[in-house]
């Protein structure tokens, strides 16, 4: 079983509209509602790909409601076409669980978001949320710690979450920005997975591969940094790689980076070496780019991808 955290889970809603204007009245051609956060769009993906899965977190409310029975559906769809199994683990709060919402103009293509931060934990929730997260460490294979933490959750939890993981033999991958990136890497995290921009923050170089290098000597083990459409760079104890599309493909590219950690988390549990888990890292991402909605992505493009995305090993030492 692998575990995905979502702190700060959300109820996602898509509009669609047929051009997006500034200080006009739209009429909504389409609306969809998912359930969403970074660590459950990671979750949906690698139950597509196969894999049982483990969603955990916070939910509350009616929002909260709303968000897990959207996530039963899933399981009851991913089950029925032979995909993985995605298991509910969520802890409930007095606190409504957040929305966000996404704008889709038709006519360009493009999305505009919208995220409320979402609602305070108190310290009772915390500990109901640490004493669950103790036991299903003991069932899992892999642990992805993924997106923003909510008011009232310090700012030094992924660095404990990572050290309780290590401490049951679980390995992790983190994926957040921000101070709580600066600390979850301290604790040592087994793959780190920041974004070209997250990267530079953390390390103050706008150079990728210098700013992984800084970022694995600041305790990550392996650092795998999205670069967008450029595809993905990966420095790790056995070398350095960069992964590139074959091609640049037009889409939402909202939810690509969730897509991206499924493929490094399916490379993970199966031990495939890194090239290869670069290489379903940004097929799925590519794919994730065709798919609607985050947490989703085009099969047939991932599968046309897969043996077409270029792994090039560079020739320095990481």
């Amino acid at each position: 079983m692998i575990l995905t955290v979502t702190l700060n889970t959300a109820l996602d809603i898509t509009y669609r509209v047929p051009r997006l204007r500034p200080h006009a009245s739209h009429r909504v051609t389409e609306v969809t509602e998912r359930p969403g956060g970074k660590g459950i769009n990671v979750a949906r993906v690698l139950a597509a790909l196969g894999h049982h899965t483990t969603v955990t977190g916070f939910a509350g409310g009616v929002t909260g409601t709303v968000v897990r029975e959207l996530l039963a559906d899933d399981t009851d769809r991913d089950t029925d076409t032979g995909g993985g199994r995605i298991t509910d683990a969520l802890v409930p709060i007095a606190g409504t669980t957040r929305r966000t919402l996404g704008v889709v103009d038709t006519a360009s293509g493009d999305t505009t978001q919208l995220n409320e931060t979402g609602p305070a934990v108190t310290s009772a929730e915390w500990a109901a949320f640490m004493d669950a997260y103790a036991g299903l460490l003991r069932g899992a294979s892999a642990v992805a710690l993924c997106g923003s933490l909510p008011p009232g959750v310090p700012v030094g939890t992924y660095a404990q979450l990572i050290r309780e993981a290590r401490a049951a033999g679980v390995p992790t991958l983190l994926d957040t920005s921000g101070e709580p990136l600066r600390r979850g890497v301290a604790a040592r995290p087994d793959i780190v997975k920041p974004n070209a921009e997250e990267l530079a923050g953390l390390t103050g170089s706008t150079e990728p591969l210098r700013a992984a290098r800084d970022a694995r000597r600041r305790g990550a083990r392996a650092v795998a940094a999205s670069l967008g459409a450029d595809g993905l760079l990966a420095i790790t104890a056995q070398g350095a790689w960069r992964a590139t599309p074959p091609e640049r493909l037009a889409g939402n590219p909202t939810g690509a980076g969730d897509a991206a950690v499924a493929g490094l988390l399916s490379g993970l549990v199966d031990e495939a070496p890194w090239p290869e888990r670069m290489a379903r890292a940004v097929a799925l991402s590519a794919a994730a780019v065709r798919a609607p909605v985050a947490g989703e992505f085009d099969r047939a493009v991932y599968a046309e991808l897969l043996d077409r995305v270029e792994v090039t090993e560079h020739p320095s030492a990481a």
